[in-house]
Formats: C-alpha cells, sequence, structure tokens
C-alpha cells in the first residue's frame, strides 16, 4: 500500500510544484538504485525568493500530508535546496544550480514518473 501511497504523494506535488509556477519538472523512480529512497522530484525556481517559497510548499504539503521530514534546508541563496521525507527526496534548484549539478545526466538510467 505505501508504493500507491507513495505515488499519489507524489503526484500530488507535481501538481503543487507546477501549480507555485515551478519550472521543468522532473520525478525519477529511484526503486531500483542503491539508495534507500523511491522519488527524486526535481524542480528549477526562477529566482532566490521562488525557491525558498517552493521549499516552504513542499515542507507545509509533507506536513499536511501527515508524512514526517527527516531533514530540509532551511537557508536561503543557494543553488541547490533539499526536502527529504525519506522515501521522497525533492530537489530544488536555481537554473544555474541545477545545470551545474545536472541530477537528471547523472542518473539517466532512472525512469521517470
Amino acid at each position: 500500500m505505501k508504493k500507491n501511497d507513495d505515488l499519489n504523494l507524489v503526484e500530488g506535488l507535481k501538481n503543487l510544484l507546477d501549480e507555485k509556477e515551478g519550472e521543468d519538472i522532473v520525478v525519477l523512480n529511484m526503486e531500483n538504485t542503491s539508495l534507500m529512497l523511491d522519488y527524486f522530484v526535481i524542480v528549477t525556481g526562477n529566482s532566490d525568493t521562488h525557491t525558498a517559497a517552493l521549499r516552504d510548499y513542499v515542507v507545509k504539503y509533507f506536513k499536511d500530508n501527515e508524512r514526517k521530514i527527516k531533514s530540509f534546508d532551511r537557508e536561503r541563496g543557494f543553488d541547490w535546496l533539499t526536502v527529504d521525507e525519506g522515501g521522497i527526496i525533492v530537489h530544488i534548484f536555481t537554473k544555474e544550480g541545477r545545470e551545474f549539478y545536472n541530477l537528471e545526466t547523472l542518473w539517466n538510467e532512472c525512469p521517470r514518473v
């Protein structure tokens, strides 16, 4: 049941990020990797303020769905912020950070959801 719950949670998260004008949203299924998690959600914000707001929306979304957050970046002004729910990690990038770290290429064998 958890797998379906996580997929529904990820789909809702993707919709939320889209509503909040997150750019180029990608969800990678990470189940068949050596990492102990199910999904990466990758999104780009258009400014420092926007990336921080996206992070706050993601944190609230997990809390509203009664999911415990293991950790999240609380600061601002970085090219890469994460929110780690355990099975789902959300990566929020600036455009420059996303191009530099290029997670989609690093994990290109993982199917997109």
